[in-house]
């Protein structure tokens, strides 16, 4: 399956009507339930300055992403430079949140751009893989931390403890499967597999991973370490998105949001977590004692910087990347 034939695959994909109803009907239901004009003077007297401090910590995700590669591509002797790897960063996620084909899409991408940088595809196999395993061993600890937090709190209940336990599975359930992939090899897949053009693509980039960084966990750790970034940076972005409406809250506050809000929109079939993101970030800041309409104008504007602004350069990438690929297919 080629990204070609993914990014055609957008065109076809429905789940931006049905992602745009759901944040429509969200944000509605928020605004009848709480106070329009305090909802739009916050929006309206942002503070530029802290908007400005929020963007920053939202490029160094993309860094931290780019550097648990890097780690990687230096094991296996073809290091690049962060400043090559940052732009494939902003692509795969644009790939990730819009081609819709079981995820494939922006790992396709990641490995395609990176063999276009001179690494050997099984290199660049196992940096996509080492960096999965990396960035769900430490979403897990992260959620544990969240509950751990509403514990303290004494707001964590029998329904939270059970989603954290369902997603922990989930976390566990898709690096363990790519493993399990790499180690049968490239045996046949069975008849009921093998129907799923995504399951064949899976199989047959995971099983040119060298297995030797695949077990090195003194590597994964590492890599885990560096994605921990990600999710410190996007509580600290949504801290500083309160601060920008003048309602300031605690980091820990807006890490239990962001991570219950990640989670849901993880396990949640929506195309950009859209919908879901907003109502799990406000629902949980009102659980913990945000009003509705600081919560929801906080949570929006987080969004702004994690998801729509970096939807604009991961576009232009993906259609360079494309043409180049197009461009080098013989005629």
């Amino acid at each position: 399956m080629s990204l070609a034939s993914l990014w055609r695959g957008v065109l076809r994909h429905i789940g931006w009507v049905l992602g745009l109803a759901v944040i429509a009907i969200v944000v509605g239901a928020v605004l009848r339930i709480g106070d329009l004009h305090a909802f739009a003077t916050m929006l309206e007297d942002a503070h530029p300055g802290w908007l400005l401090v929020a963007l920053a910590l939202q490029a160094t995700t993309y860094a931290s992403v780019a550097a648990g590669w890097k780690i990687v591509l230096g094991q296996t002797g073809t290091p690049q430079p962060l400043r090559r790897l940052y732009p494939i960063a902003v692509g795969k996620l644009f790939a990730d949140q819009v081609i819709p084909v079981a995820g494939m899409g922006g790992n396709m991408f990641l490995v395609d751009q990176l063999t276009a940088l001179g690494v050997k595809r099984g290199n660049a196999v196992a940096t996509l893989l080492v960096a999965m395993i990396g960035f769900y061993a430490v979403y897990g600890v992260c959620a544990l931390a969240m509950l751990a937090t509403l514990w303290i709190s004494g707001l964590a209940s029998i329904w939270i403890a059970g989603f954290v336990l369902v997603f922990l599975v989930v976390a566990t359930v898709i690096p363990g499967l790519a493993l399990w992939i790499r180690r049968r090899g490239r045996r046949p897949l069975s008849p009921a597999l093998a129907r799923f053009a995504s399951t064949r693509s899976l199989v047959a980039i995971i099983g040119e991973a060298p297995k030797r960084l695949l077990v090195d966990r003194r590597l994964i750790v590492r890599v885990a370490g560096v994605n921990g970034l990600v999710f410190l940076a996007d509580a600290a972005s949504l801290m500083v998105c309160f601060l920008a409406l003048g309602q300031p809250v605690g980091f820990s506050v807006a890490f239990v949001a962001v991570m219950t809000a990640s989670m849901i929109a993880t396990l949640g079939p929506i195309p950009l977590g859209l919908g879901t993101f907003e109502a799990g970030a406000t629902g949980m800041l009102a659980l913990m004692g945000v009003s509705v309409e600081a919560a929801l104008a906080a949570t929006l504007l987080l969004r702004v910087f994690t998801l729509w602004l970096p939807l604009v350069p991961g576009f232009v990438l993906i259609r360079t990347a494309l043409r180049a690929k197009t461009a080098s297919l013989p005629r």
